[in-house]
């Protein structure tokens, strides 16, 4: 009887290994999302590459306004 337990549970082990793991059409599906992220991820490193330099952009309201008055001399 210990023999026939040992095969029969060797048997539901292997069974157990062989149907873990994602099926082929999973497999697809990953890889395709995968490409989305790496596409959307390249768009997005272009389009702030193309966006407008630091000198020309808009000034910020909220900064301290610089004067070009000068204080009388004393």
């Amino acid at each position: 009887m210990k023999k026939v337990f040992s095969i029969v549970m060797v048997a539901v082990l292997a069974t157990a290994f062989v149907s873990c793991g994602p099926s082929a059409e999973e497999k697809a599906k990953m890889e395709e999302r995968a490409k989305q992220v790496a596409d959307s991820i390249a768009a997005a490193i272009s389009e702030s590459m193309n966006q407008v330099p630091a000198e020309t952009a808009p000034v910020d309201s909220t900064a301290a306004a610089a004067t070009t008055e000068t204080a009388p001399a004393h």
